[in-house]
């Protein structure tokens, strides 16, 4: 006897609903995630929203993310809590929709996907085709919907033989539970290779492939040859070394997915209050003379004893040659970074002092990483990234403190952003045996110099410690201290004074608004 749908019959269980509300969103997911794998241009769904929402959520939450999740893994938990809000509604939608409400179920899919359309409408860049991944997505998640309802309707038991029912009795209904499992399975298998798909056309269009063909350019006139690392001393192992590996330096930046820069239609723009904007291809901005530099950049979100601050020799064109040349406007006083991926940092127009400030196209002898803002990002001495630092650089815009802010000004971070001086103890670590150890760490104070660095243990005197090699003004110091630790528990403790004379503060201050103060404390057990 064949299946056919007959009038009411009994409800399905609620895990049913769970189920098909779960494909539902998944398969709908996997198309948003293979149509965005079609052009550059477009994106998945999940990442415009989780930047939308990154953009509108208040301090507090953004604080608490990144204290709680680490400023590198922060983006990765909003986007699995947004999956895991997606998941939770659609399981609760598929309930009601196996259960007769189907216009709840295709309202709530038409919500989802106008807000995934919106989201990556407000991306920078985008275009109308922008909203395609989510408006299928949406569209597929509505039709998996109906087809799961279909599934779950009661339907005519097949039974052999003559019929037992009285002449006249209506047959009975019940739920197939072999065809919905076996349906729903192929949907959910389908929706894994369909998103497997989606990620492996996108990820072709990663940058890896066109940086690792940049020939990295020779500067005009080249930095020497660093002096030996005090790091790869035995007596100070442990401490940082003077230069922080490119696979090991920090990264900050508000991208969800690394921006995908390609160089055949990159540029780099000089516009607003000048009077010759520019325009640069890769090619001609690596043809300008270029000259290295050895800077030291730091996050403003570093804590006291962090490790936000990385060391590097950077290469690019002088940022100031750069902007003169397009002619800066006399009541401009504002520089203002914009990358790819609309993120904004400003700094004053009095920065170009003649500092080393850059547009960097290089690092540690390397073409920029990709993570680090391949193929063009700013570099300049003595101030936090959030107000210099623009990665993925597409344009540098003229402008005036009162018309423009960077990004994280109006959520309450200073728009002036000097870095502080600052000491990190990187050694020991928290337990040791007795004996004699080295006390060493680092020391920063960018376009000041470090002149100066002591250590305390518990309450004694405070000693100097031996400073390691001053590349310039701009990058920080190594230093070491040798220490006879005996049994106990100690407090060590390290302050700094800058190249101008001036010691760090002890009085303790948080990140926000515009960076961390006090000295480095830690305390280590000896046995």
């Amino acid at each position: 006897m064949s299946e056919t749908e007959i009038g009411d019959g009994p409800l399905p269980p609620r895990w049913w609903g769970v189920v098909v509300g779960l494909v539902a969103a998944g398969c709908g997911l996997a198309i948003g995630e293979l149509i965005a794998g079609f052009a550059r241009s477009l994106h998945s769904p999940v990442v415009s929203v989780g930047e939308r929402v990154r953009d509108l959520a208040p301090e507090w939450m953004v604080d608490f993310a990144k204290r709680n999740f680490g400023p590198e893994t922060d983006k990765l938990a909003a986007i699995w809590t947004i999956i895991a809000v997606i998941a939770i509604t659609a399981a609760i939608v598929g309930i009601f929709t196996v259960r007769g409400h189907k216009r709840l179920g295709l309202g709530f899919a038409a919500v989802f996907g106008v807000l995934g359309a919106w989201a990556a409408l407000e991306s920078a860049g985008a275009g109308f085709g922008s909203i395609f991944p989510a408006l299928l997505a949406a569209a597929t998640a509505a039709a998996v919907l109906l087809f799961g309802a279909y599934l779950a309707e009661p339907r005519v038991a097949p039974v052999a033989g003559p019929p037992r029912q009285p002449k006249g009795t209506p047959p009975p209904m019940v739920l197939d539970r072999r065809r919905f499992l076996k349906d729903t399975g192929m949907l959910a298998a389908g929706g894994l290779i369909v998103v497997s798909i989606g990620r492996s056309m996108q990820s072709r269009f990663n940058s890896q492939l066109e940086r690792a063909g940049v020939r990295v350019p020779v500067a005009k006139d080249p930095l020497p040859a660093p002096p030996a690392d005090p790091a790869i001393d035995v007596a100070n192992k442990g401490l940082s070394s003077l230069f922080t590996t490119n696979e090991s330096f920090y990264r900050i930046d508000t991208a969800f997915d690394i921006p995908s820069v390609s160089l055949d239609s990159w540029e780099l723009k000089v516009t607003g209050m000048v009077d010759k904007p520019l325009s640069l291809t890769f090619d001609q901005l690596s043809s300008r003379p270029l000259f290295e530099q050895d800077i030291t950049i730091s996050c403003v979100s570093n804590e006291v004893g962090g490790d936000l601050v990385g060391n590097a020799r950077w290469l690019g064109c002088r940022l100031d040659d750069l902007l003169h040349e397009a002619g800066i406007h006399p009541d401009a006083d504002q520089v203002l970074g914009i990358s790819v991926d609309g993120f904004t940092a400003g700094f004053p127009v009095d920065t170009l002092d003649g500092r080393d400030a850059m547009v960097a196209i290089a690092m540690n002898g390397e073409a920029l990483p990709v993570a680090h803002g391949f193929p063009a990002r700013i570099i300049v001495p003595g101030l936090y990234g959030y107000v210099s630092a623009v990665k993925w650089l597409q344009e540098i815009k003229l402008t005036r403190f009162d018309q423009d802010e960077g990004y994280w000004i109006p959520r309450g971070w200073a728009a002036l952003g000097p870095i502080k001086t600052q000491s990190r103890i990187d050694t020991p670590r928290s337990k040791i045996v007795a004996g004699t150890h080295a006390i060493a760490g680092v020391a920063w104070a960018p376009t000041r110099g470090i002149g100066r660095v002591e250590v305390q243990v518990d309450d004694g005197p405070w000693m100097d410690a031996t400073l390691g090699p001053a590349l310039n003004q701009l990058t920080w110091r190594q230093w070491w201290v040798k220490w006879d630790a005996t049994s106990g528990r100690h407090q060590l403790r390290v302050r700094a004074t800058d190249g101008a004379g001036e010691t760090q503060t002890e009085e303790r201050a948080d990140v926000a608004p515009d960076g961390a103060t006090g000295w480095h404390t830690i305390r280590v057990t000896v046995d």
